[in-house]
């Protein structure tokens, strides 16, 4: 079956893999025995690197001090291309550090999916700073978390508030591919299961 053409009718919240890149923040080995639902939200970002690497698209991952709280989990590490980009940092947010804003511009996105940890501290402040540059920004709610649920709940309030657009790792990817039947689809199908 051809691949269908993209198209231009769509509503401008959708997003489009032609425009679109993934952030995932800082979901790391040390926080693995105290994030709530941790091994759920890594192999929820797993998914999402699997499926932005078959789309080919940008995929940047940030570390938090990774020398302290070691590196990206393997789930996620096993899952990048040798094209994604992987930034260590000490600040909160992620825009501010140059690698990161090197990264973000060389994307050549309007719309960014993000994820990680923790949703209230670093997930939220990059939101925040990357709505403020004018990036559209899709939260994927169900590959966030933080310590509590209160937290979590918190950060993804604040984030929506603040201009993201909820989302989950199965919407943004469908949303995406936006028709069946593709080689794509069908990687990005078994990938959901």
């Amino acid at each position: 079956m051809a691949e269908e053409p993209m198209s231009e009718s769509r509503h401008p919240d959708l997003l489009r893999a032609d425009r679109s890149g993934l952030i995932v923040i800082d979901v790391q080995e040390a926080f693995r025995p105290v994030i709530d639902r941790f091994d759920e939200v890594a192999a929820a970002c797993a998914t999402l690197v699997a499926g932005f690497a078959i789309l080919e698209r940008p995929i940047i991952v940030t570390e938090q001090y990774p020398r302290g709280l070691g590196s990206v989990v393997p789930e996620i590490a096993d899952q990048l291309p040798e094209n994604a980009v992987r930034v260590e940092k000490t600040r909160f947010s992620a825009v501010g550090v140059p690698e990161f804003d090197d990264a973000v511009t060389r994307g050549r996105c309007g719309s960014w999916v993000l994820a990680g940890v923790e949703s209230h501290v670093c997930v939220s402040q990059t939101v925040h700073d990357l709505v403020a540059r004018q990036l559209a920004v899709h939260l994927a709610t169900d590959a966030v978390s933080s310590r509590t649920p209160e937290n979590r709940t918190l950060g993804i309030e604040r984030a929506i508030r603040a201009g993201a657009i909820p989302t989950s790792v199965e919407a943004s990817l469908f949303e995406m591919l936006e028709v069946a039947g593709t080689s794509s689809f069908k990687q990005i199908s078994q990938l959901v299961k």
